[in-house]
């Protein structure tokens, strides 16, 4: 996992490597401070020597103004370095998104998704960029201070320097708890979000059932586990932050204390002695910024870690030798397919064909498998035996983009994106010309509305389309669908929502939409259906019957028993 995270510097490797170069500069800026004070104790304050002194004070501004220029650069640079990292990250997690299979996201919220490509990504632009950064200067700082005071005296150096493994020892005991402290809030972050993100999507049906106080406490119930995970990681940090800081401050006690018992027996001067503990304070930095860099670390390791989990799912797939779906004629066949869905048979052994340009229309009771049935024709899912054949060839064995591409699908749930009614139109066709546009829009039935509005195409229709009604956002959906102009086209219980005065208005939509296109219809109104080429009626065992309208009522079957009490 390391080294999948350090493959995300590669693209700023030269930004990187000068970050840590002027880190090195700022680092020895701070290790001749010491030096120099010690010098001046030693000499030219004895010897009254003023040209030495003001040399010292002028090169002590310089050091401080490169020092300052080092800070500036490593402050700015740095963290562009880390937010192109988190940008890479972000754009490769919302493709890989793209192509994730529909069960990742009947198996996810939304919530939990947006917190691990925001939140997560957030913890690991800092530590992408203040990580190397702090563990490079602290082992600069810490390697130097060991060899200059070496210079000074060997026996206090080592008196010293035999703490710090000590510290070192406290930092990897206390990861481990660090990190399942980080990981559980995470987590509970996630399903805050997701909670967060499913109240607010349905408050008007919440304040539609006056369910407020439910989902407070639902909230609530989520937002204590999210306080109790973060009162842990606050705890761990809290036992690591004052266990490092005690041993820092025993570093200090060590250094004053034998450094004045070294300088009250002579083994070290007055100068020495403040060279020791100018640099006990230097080489103490570095370890703050250690442990620091520890619980930075690990927050940013774990959000790391959460976006992995993202990016091991599999992507749905061609086959290598996959071939684009052209000059489709619309003749779709299934032969022996079977489907479950989380161990529930939902098809079983279904074998049919529907010929080109004909419609095919799918009844039967709720749960027999119609939408299941649509949906593994575009591959939203993929069947557990059997094929699917377009124009003889299996959809297994096309490009998956070509295979959607000669599909359109409109469903009861009609889904608009945040923008103009243009941007949700030209879904069908992004590079539509505007004659195009208002030629789909007019066969929908949605121009004249669109031209009543201020703005035309280019109103603003809300989150979700929320600011039209639910007629106006089928037929945009509709719409865009003409745009398209697939061959094969799914409706999924398209009208089914509607009342009677805007489903005609639509089902005229939908007859010159199917003219020409092999069409299976999902139907809720077995009305809309009677000119159907063929009915099939699903259940539990498969297809229980199959004909025209005409013939399946003459059956009194399944289908009549379903007409008599829809006309009830």
């Amino acid at each position: 996992m390391i080294k999948k995270f350090i493959s995300f510097y590669k693209p700023y490797k030269l930004l990187f490597i000068l970050d840590l170069v002027v880190a090195l500069i700022a680092s020895l800026c701070d290790l001749v401070y010491p030096v120099m004070t010690r010098d001046l104790v030693n000499e030219s304050i004895p010897n009254r020597d003023l040209r030495t002194i003001i040399v010292f004070a002028v090169v002590l501004l310089i050091i401080f103004a490169i020092k300052a220029a080092c800070g500036y650069f490593m402050q700015y640079w740095g963290h562009v370095v880390g937010v192109r990292m988190q940008g890479d990250m972000r754009r490769h997690i919302f493709k890989h998104l793209q192509k994730l299979p529909n069960s990742f996201f009947d198996n996810n919220k939304t919530g939990d998704i947006m917190s691990r490509i925001i939140n997560d990504l957030m913890d690991i632009s800092e530590l992408a960029h203040h990580g190397p950064e702090d563990l490079f200067i602290s082992i600069v700082m810490l390697i130097g201070s060991f060899i200059i005071l070496c210079t000074i005296n060997i026996p206090l150096t080592l008196l010293i320097f035999a703490f710090i493994p000590f510290i070192v020892w406290f930092t990897l005991y206390e990861r481990k708890k660090m990190n399942k402290a980080f990981l559980e809030t995470k987590v509970e972050t996630g399903a805050v979000n997701a909670n967060l993100e499913n109240s607010i999507s349905g408050i008007k049906i919440s304040k539609a059932f006056v369910s407020h106080r439910s989902e407070e406490e639902k909230f609530e119930k989520g937002n204590k586990k999210f306080i109790k995970a973060r009162e842990r990681a606050y705890k761990v940090m809290a036992e690591y932050s004052s266990g490092a800081g005690f041993g820092m401050d025993v570093l200090s006690y060590v250094g004053l204390v034998g450094g004045g018992v070294f300088t009250l027996i002579g083994f070290i001067n007055i100068g020495d002695f403040m060279a020791y503990m100018l640099f006990i304070k230097i080489f103490i930095t570095p370890i703050k910024k250690l442990i620091d860099f520890m619980e930075q670390f690990q927050n940013g390791i774990t959000g790391f870690q959460r976006y992995i989990e993202i990016m091991n799912n599999d992507r749905e797939k061609d086959k290598k030798d996959a071939v684009e779906l052209e000059n489709v004629q619309g003749e779709i066949e299934f032969k022996n397919v079977s489907f479950s869905y989380e161990g529930k048979e939902v098809l079983k052994d279904i074998s049919m064909k529907i010929n080109k340009g004909k419609m095919l229309a799918l009844v039967g009771a709720s749960g027999g498998g119609k939408t299941t049935f649509c949906n593994l024709i575009p591959r939203f899912y993929e069947v557990e035996n059997g094929d699917i054949l377009i124009d003889n060839k299996s959809i297994y064995d096309v490009k998956l983009d070509s295979l959607r591409e000669n599909i359109g699908i409109v469903q009861q749930e009609v889904f608009l994106f945040t923008g103009s009614i243009r941007d949700n139109i030209l879904f069908g066709k992004s590079d539509a010309t505007e004659e195009e546009l208002i030629r789909a829009a007019k066969m929908a039935n949605i121009h004249e509305f669109i031209n009543t509005l201020p703005e035309g195409y280019d109103t603003y229709i809300g989150e979700r389309g929320v600011k039209l009604s639910g007629g106006q956002k089928q037929r945009i959906s509709i719409a865009r669908v003409f745009l398209k102009n697939p061959p094969i086209l799914i409706l999924d219980e398209a009208t089914s929502a509607l009342d009677n005065i805007t489903e005609r208005i639509i089902q005229e939509s939908l007859e010159k939409l199917c003219t020409g296109r092999t069409t299976i219809v999902v139907a809720h109104r077995l009305s809309t259906i009677k000119n159907a080429d063929e009915i099939i009626v699903l259940g539990k065992t498969g297809i229980i019957e199959a004909g025209t309208h005409e013939e399946l009522m003459e059956k009194q079957g399944e289908y009549s028993n379903l007409h008599r009490l829809a006309a009830v």
